[in-house]
């Protein structure tokens, strides 16, 4: 099928109107009707056509020539006769000037007129601007004439921009070779080198907006980085610059090869037809390619999942991959024409060359090479070309980069291996000032996948789903950047105690590396942790390190989870877990990377995932930790010590106020776990507000969590069976999160409990959510309201925090009796919504189990839950019977398939 095939007998010829007659009011219904039943037979046909393979540059051909038969069929409708007035030229502009519509994309028309035809301009606008809109179409205009154009190019880039892309529709021809005349040889000649500088500073402001990342999870296939928009910017100064108003032109002037130019057309072909599918299956204009999106495109393209690869992941991975290209399409074209003036000024002897060995020169602030033949001799020559570019703080030329795309294949095993490589790349991570920078010229120029080739696996690798926001290969290079920006200062003032725990470490060039090498494994699928560690000892014997750092490096890539893991889900107060989590460590710098390493993965997750709350959580871990190894059994030893210095401190401090009788049964009834977990600080507020309860239902406070985000609730009540899960389903009903709790029965049978709450990632500061919250919690401890009740309202009433990403994992619940010494610990990782924490909890109580210790933790749809429990004996659960029972009622409740 072709264009023709598509429109034949569809769209009247150039001959008369279809009711010439009539005047147009009275003609006007039955154009809409009329023309609305063509335009829809094309458009279903053309979509028929894209479902049955045709290519993006099909399609949005025939879009075009649709739009095309349409508008010149109004345009006559409308017209006074004669059918074509002098001196009127409809004019389409912008992505339907370049003859390049989609689906659902607007369209962009200029009336230009004779001046003294204004009037009969104006009215004829005014009636196809209004058929267009009744037809669906959002339009663009504008009435100008060829003055009107010049002085409006002159003020605004975007209308001079779409001037450039004009295109004759319907009118007098003639007055259109005139417009060509006045306004095009003009509006290309206008200062071209400004025209130049100011698109490219308007790229740059536009990838700010729409992402500056190629690799970002949800792209923006138009305006983001190696979208449609890249491809566009270039052909713009080009066209100015070479004074020409097709790409064939280029060709004849020597700027492009036709290699060139047809990659360049593959780009586009490719770009559109993923935004073709996309406007069809959104039915709108949109150019984010989001989650659910990006599935259904990826069956359409005929993708399919594989054992270590989704679909979609394998379709993004290509896309990326295209999108690298664009930009180096893009760059090449771009770089022919901001060059040339400069290469100008070299002629005349301005800022002459500066050698820096036999190979490399500087100049004009760029790396240039004097032979390009001798790299392929020698691949050393690549890598001292960015250590060139680092030391000296100067860009790669344009000519030097395309050599090191063209010869990275001639990087093998002989040379990867060599010492020089393995030398220089160690000093490219030594150097006091531009490492990340440097890596991340090396990834874009396909250097560094090819130097490593372990990288390779995980080179544009996507990670499908809504808490990674780059692919895998770009996260590891922003964590570098994170430890980086530590050492530079960048964070003296947000993360003090980092910054300066960064300053202790011995060997910086290994911390690097664990961040650029941590993910490694991903590429060879599940259990990544540890299949990235097994590949450690190749890499560190081919770079040259000694066996410690090399045991070291693999260490930290083994083990770079593990930190997150126990500060966010464990209890940071069990002696034990931590004795056990220091030992692993062995020493002190390799507690100090980790800790470092930690911060660098999670900063460079996305912005929302390093909060406050886990700052203080790492921080918590790493100091306990740090000083067992560094004051070896100084907590075991002192720990009945500390227990009575600080019941002393606060039997002194609360005496007068409560009663010195009162303020001593208290602590006798608290277990020592407590007071190993909380200061005397915590230890007083916690007891004001337990003995200020009195013959009350509850007792509640609420104060801030310093230097988080957070909330910190206390609560006191009688103890009762399910008390917890009250607690959550009182506050999930108000959209409160629980993010942590410690949960304490006295043996009086008072409950103390302590919550670590927030809304919405921030602090609870309305008083009225709090009064709500200890009004809702006394109502149903007294009997007078099931939570039940408010829970089913929030979710009706409220809506759901469920995300739109479709659930990607099995609900999955672990259960662990080694971990602690007094508690089953339950670890539940599930799809997130509303009242799950309320459901867990219920379930829990149902099976007569009391939570000592709760960890909870989201990461956007997926939320990580750990539960410390014992049995109504108050011992842990270890018969196998009750532990399959636990699970398959925690499993039913999620939702979930099994284990």
């Amino acid at each position: 099928m072709n264009v023709a095939e598509l429109l034949d007998g569809v769209f009247p010829g150039s001959g008369a109107p279809l009711a010439a007659t009539e005047p147009f009011e009275q003609r006007r219904q039955r154009l809409l009707d009329d023309y609305g039943r063509r335009l829809e037979i094309c458009r279903e046909r053309i979509q028929a056509w894209h479902r049955c393979g045709a290519s993006g540059r099909e399609v949005v051909g025939a879009l075009t020539k649709t739009t095309d038969a349409l508008i010149r069929s109004l345009f006559r409708e409308v017209s006074p006769r004669p059918p074509e007035p002098p001196g009127i030229s409809l004019i389409a502009l912008g992505g339907y000037g370049r003859g390049e519509l989609n689906p659902r994309s607007d369209i962009d028309l200029m009336f230009c007129h004779d001046r003294r035809r204004r009037t009969a301009s104006e009215e004829i606008a005014q009636r196809i601007l209004y058929l267009l809109w009744d037809l669906g179409f959002d339009v663009g205009s504008s009435v100008r004439t060829c003055e009107d154009c010049l002085e409006m190019s002159r003020q605004d880039l975007t209308i001079r921009t779409s001037l450039l892309d004009s295109r004759f529709l319907a009118g007098d021809p003639g007055f259109f070779k005139e417009y060509e005349r006045i306004v095009l040889v003009q509006v290309g000649s206008i200062d071209s080198r400004q025209f130049v500088r100011d698109k490219l500073a308007e790229s740059e402001t536009r990838q700010r907006k729409f992402g500056s990342s190629v690799y970002l999870l949800e792209p923006n296939i138009k305006e983001g980085k190696g979208g449609l928009r890249e491809l566009h910017t270039a052909f713009w100064v080009a066209k100015v610059h070479y004074k020409v108003r097709s790409p064939h032109e280029l060709i004849h002037k020597g700027v492009l090869s036709e290699r060139g130019l047809m990659e360049i057309e593959a780009a586009f072909d490719y770009l559109w037809r993923i935004r073709n599918e996309l406007h069809y299956l959104r039915q709108r204009k949109c150019d984010q390619l989001q989650f659910p999106d990006q599935e259904r495109i990826s069956k359409f393209l005929g993708y399919q999942d594989r054992k270590n690869a989704l679909a979609v992941e394998q379709f993004m991975r290509d896309y990326y991959t295209h999108a690298a290209h664009v930009i180096e399409l893009a760059a090449a074209l771009t770089a022919s024409a901001a060059d040339l003036p400069q290469g100008l000024k070299f002629r005349f002897g301005f800022r002459t060359p500066r050698p820096l060995d036999e190979y490399f020169f500087v100049q004009q602030g760029e790396l240039r090479a004097f032979r390009g033949e001798v790299f392929s001799e020698n691949p050393v020559l690549l890598l001292q070309a960015f250590r060139h570019s680092q030391h000296q703080g100067v860009k790669l030329s344009f000519q030097l980069e395309k050599i090191v795309r063209d010869q990275v294949d001639r990087i093998t095993d002989r040379w990867r291996r060599s010492r020089e490589m393995g030398r220089l790349f160690l000093e490219i991570l030594r150097a006091p000032k531009g490492v990340s920078e440097t890596l991340r010229e090396m990834h874009r120029l396909h250097f560094l996948h090819h130097f490593i080739p372990e990288m390779a696996n995980i080179f544009c690798m996507v990670q499908h789903d809504a808490y990674h926001i780059y692919t895998v290969d770009i996260h590891s290079l922003f964590a570098v950047e994170e430890l980086a920006r530590l050492w530079r200062g960048d964070y003296a003032g947000v993360y003090p105690f980092l910054t300066e725990v960064s300053k202790g470490v011995e060997k910086r060039e290994l911390l690097l590396l664990a961040a650029l090498l941590h993910d490694v494994g991903k590429g060879e699928g599940s259990n990544h942790a540890e299949k990235g560690a097994r590949m450690i000892p190749t890499i560190a014997r081919r770079l040259g390190l000694g066996k410690e750092d090399g045991r070291r490096l693999e260490f930290l890539v083994r083990h770079h989870l593990l930190m997150a893991h126990i500060a966010q889900r464990r209890d940071l107060n069990d002696g034990k877990m931590i004795q056990d989590f220091a030992r692993l460590m062995g020493m002190s710098e390799n507690l100090k990377m980790l800790f470092l390493l930690t911060f660098a993965d999670l900063k460079a997750v996305g912005p929302e995932v390093w909060t406050p709350w886990k700052s203080y959580l790492l921080a918590e871990l790493y100091e306990k930790a740090f000083n067992i190894l560094e004051k070896g059994d100084f907590f075991q030893e002192k720990n009945s010590e500390k227990v009575l210095l600080r019941k002393r401190r606060v039997l002194e401090i609360l005496a007068e106020e409560f009663g010195e009788r009162a303020v001593k049964e208290a602590l006798k009834y608290l277990e020592t776990r407590y007071f190993l977990g909380h200061g005397t600080t915590e230890i007083t507020a916690h007891l004001r507000v337990l003995l200020s309860r009195g013959e009350k239902t509850l007792a509640m406070k609420a104060e801030p969590v310093p230097g988080t985000e957070q909330t910190r609730l206390i609560l006191s009540t009688l103890d009762l069976p399910g008390l917890f899960s009250m607690i959550a389903g009182v506050l999930a009903a108000v959209r409160i999160n629980i993010l942590g709790a410690h949960i304490y029965t006295l043996g009086n049978g008072v409950a103390l409990d302590i919550l670590q709450v927030d809304g919405g990632g921030r602090a609870i500061e309305d008083p009225r959510k709090l009064e709500r919250v200890q009004a809702n919690l006394t109502a149903a401890l007294e009997g007078r309201v099931r939570v039940e009740d408010l829970v089913a309202k929030s979710r009706t009433g409220h809506g759901s925090f469920q995300p739109a990403v479709p659930q990607r994992f099995p609900d999955r619940i672990e259960i662990d009796n080694d971990v602690s010494t007094h508690y089953t610990v339950v670890d539940i990782y599930a799809h997130d919504r509303v009242g799950l924490l309320y459901d867990i909890t219920r379930t829990l109580a149902a099976m007569n189990l009391s939570i000592g210790v709760s960890r909870i933790s989201t990461k956007v749809d997926q939320a990580a839950d750990t539960f410390y429990v014992k049995d109504i004996f108050g011992h842990k659960i270890t018969l196998p019977e009750k532990l399959a029972e636990l699970k398959e009622k925690l499993l039913t409740v999620l939702g979930g398939e099994g284990a």
